[in-house]
């Protein structure tokens, strides 16, 4: 007997063929995801600061990501099959209920940002997120949570790990300053772990839906539900805000992330969680030394740290993905 394949099949991470993103290219395309996510996150902050409510700002965020993924699944089929396969591979437990909650990461991250970052300042929350992010890159490929497998820990792994904490603590050494709630750091910590497990598990789906589109309307599903409720509770104790600012260039932060998500649930089969952290980080602090070179805010003179540690975090990348790269041709 014969097995005729269905729009329902579940492609198996194992069984499905890899056409294989050149590495190069998929790290090229982590880095400017990097300076795509630095982009929305000056954006959503601005929103906040505007509306004066960062639940309300992350909120409006995900929910209008989540609108144009509804109105773009109407449209395209294969999105939409995606969620059947989704729900087949969830019977058939080839996917885990916790695969499909990706976005509640993206939100928890989206929430810290709104809660701690402005009291820390920007230099120590990025650190901290970049800390758990590399630790969890590094935890994913271990385990083999993510679609592209288990992947040991070698030298190169470990040291362009390193190298890129030690790059950011140098770029952001000059905005660091004492007196500081240290104790909050344990929110974007734990943000920037949920970052490697958010774009693992969304990789996963990826896979087991045969459509990024699939992928990313879950993530913004469950990410939006999360928010809801967080600003159901938050309108409670504080109410809603008053007015809403009427630049709409302060509205896009929602797009750009649904193409944040789409394309690292893409490219993290060929990448690895690491890779693809790592790249991530490199473009946001390349994105932040190319806006304060062409658009600076300040007077002063863009930092040598802010060079050297950009610099520094582009060599960890190529450590690993061109280690990775070399092992994958073997």
């Amino acid at each position: 007997m014969t097995h005729t394949n269905t729009a329902l099949d579940v492609p198996s991470i194992s069984s499905t063929p890899h056409r294989g993103i050149p590495m190069w290219v998929a790290m090229a395309v982590a880095i400017c995801f990097g300076a795509m996510n630095a982009i929305q996150s000056r954006i959503n902050g601005e929103l906040g600061r505007e509306i004066g409510d960062g639940f309300t700002a992350a909120v409006i965020s995900f929910g209008s990501g989540l609108v144009i993924l509804s109105v773009v699944m109407l449209f395209w089929s294969p999105g939409r099959q995606g969620l059947g396969r989704v729900r087949q591979a969830l019977t058939m437990r080839s996917l885990s209920w916790w695969h499909v909650l990706g976005g509640t990461a993206g939100a928890f991250y989206v929430l810290s940002q709104s809660l701690t970052a402005s009291l820390l300042g920007v230099a120590l929350f990025t650190v901290s997120v970049v800390a758990g992010q590399t630790v969890s890159g590094l935890a994913m490929d271990r385990f083999g949570v993510g679609p592209g497998g288990h992947h040991p820990l070698t030298a190169p792994r470990v040291i362009g790990a390193a190298l890129t904490l030690v790059a950011v603590a140098w770029a952001v050494s000059g905005q660091i300053s004492g007196g500081v709630p240290f104790w909050l750091l344990w929110m974007p910590l734990v943000a920037g772990l949920g970052q490697g497990w958010q774009q693992a598990v969304n990789g996963r789906v990826r896979v087991a839906a045969g459509s990024a589109l699939t992928a990313t309307f879950l993530n913004f599903v469950f990410g939006t539900i999360v928010l809801l409720l967080g600003l159901l509770v938050h309108v409670v104790l504080v109410g809603m805000p008053t007015s809403l600012p009427s630049d709409p260039r302060l509205y896009i932060g929602g797009a750009l992330g649904c193409i944040f998500i789409a394309g690292s649930a893409i490219i993290v089969r060929t990448t690895g969680v690491l890779v693809l952290g790592l790249g991530i980080v490199a473009g946001q602090l390349l994105s932040a030394l190319a806006l304060d070179l062409l658009a600076p805010t300040s007077a002063q003179p863009v930092a040598f740290a802010t060079i050297g540690g950009t610099v520094l975090a582009l060599v960890a990348v190529l450590i690993v993905g061109i280690r990775r790269r070399s092992a994958r041709a073997s």
